[in-house]
């Protein structure tokens, strides 16, 4: 059992060492008023689900400045908000973003609800999501976990479960931890514990205010915590993706993905299915029209959450206004490319068809 003032250190520590994150109130700020914006809390959230603080920082940035508030963010545009989210990955969350903005400007007038089963109503929050804005931004008592946490209790708790068997125990325990008082400011401190000492290799044990009741450090075995379960191997799938560059402007023709599946309502350039049976050989029968299609001798490699990708790039330089122009498809131009709602495969794509490798006959 952790000692009673397992809390109040972490509290203390967290008061001194907090990071400084655009989204948040830090304790120092709490003390001269300042109260965390349940917007903001909330847009971080989902923007760092799967993602790194280091990669949302600037989206962060971007979506608040474009969007101040929800309200905002709720007049703007799916489009816009598809574009300005480009790059970022795991799109569903752009459009469940959009989807959230909404319901909480029509149907709460603006204002979150703040309590975890409220928040569970809306669209795209999950039951981390919901715990984590009742917590941070409201000072509701809830069990936040994400990666970071599940890693420190994992250790502090000496947790052998292998992960994810052992989600339910480490949210226990983090209830169990978790204060009355300031429990946003706890939930963030075992974030940033995760984040800065209780690292995934070589943990900074000497640094950690928790070292003497940390039970993997008492035993040695805090670095092969927490335990995972061997994961599957990932599929690989092929596909074609076809680059039409007009010879006048240099535009190149876009259309939108449809608005559900992978990658809903993204921005691409013409191509094939992406398939694991895929015949590389007649790739260039799936091209949208007849053209003077070159095959690239490289090809365009991803990954996603469940397969790998890799995708042959042709490109053919024709007039824009003597091309077949399909159904929903646009031409943009050079200026404009890099504002369309291209995700980060499709800018790949077209990295390689635009530079001056040497091309095969398709």
């Amino acid at each position: 059992m952790p000692s009673a003032s397992a809390a109040q250190i972490l509290l203390t520590w967290y008061d001194r060492h907090a990071r400084r994150l655009p989204w948040r109130v830090s304790p120092q700020d709490r003390e001269l008023g300042e109260v965390p914006d349940p917007y903001r809390i909330w847009l971080s959230e989902v923007m760092l689900q799967q993602t790194t603080v280091a990669a949302v920082k600037d989206y962060f940035e971007k979506f608040t400045q474009a969007w101040p508030t929800v309200e905002d963010l709720a007049a703007a545009p799916e489009e816009d908000v598809m574009k300005a989210w480009a790059g970022l990955g795991y799109y569903s969350r752009a459009r469940n973003l959009k989807k959230c903005a909404d319901a909480v400007a029509a149907e709460f007038q603006g204002r979150f609800p703040d309590t975890e089963e409220d928040l569970l109503k809306l669209p795209g929050v999950g039951p981390y999501t919901a715990a984590a804005i009742a917590t941070i931004a409201f000072d509701r008592h809830a069990a936040v976990v994400d990666g970071n946490v599940e890693r420190v209790l994992s250790r502090y708790f000496r947790i052998e479960t292998p992960l994810p068997d052992a989600k339910p125990d480490i949210k226990a325990r983090m209830a169990e931890l978790t204060p009355q008082a300031r429990p946003g400011d706890f939930a963030q401190g075992v974030m940033d514990l995760g984040a800065t000492i209780c690292t995934p290799r070589r943990p900074a044990c000497a640094l950690c205010p928790w070292m003497s009741e940390c039970q993997a450090h008492s035993a040695g075995v805090a670095e092969t915590l927490p335990r995972k379960a061997p994961k599957k191997a990932k599929p690989t799938r092929y596909g074609a993706a076809f680059v039409a560059v007009d010879t006048e402007t240099g535009a190149v023709l876009l259309r939108r993905r449809p608005p559900s599946g992978l990658l809903g309502g993204m921005t691409e350039v013409p191509g094939t299915d992406w398939s694991e049976t895929f015949d590389r050989e007649d790739a260039a029968t799936g091209a949208p029209f007849t053209a003077g299609w070159l095959r690239r001798t490289a090809e365009v490699k991803h990954t996603f959450t469940h397969f790998h990708l890799r995708l042959d790039v042709f490109r053919a330089d024709l007039e824009a206004s003597g091309a077949p122009l399909l159904q929903g498809a646009w031409w943009s131009k050079p200026d404009t490319l890099d504002g369309e709602a291209l995700p980060t495969v499709m800018r790949k794509v077209l990295a390689l068809a635009l530079t001056s490798d040497h091309d095969q006959s398709a």
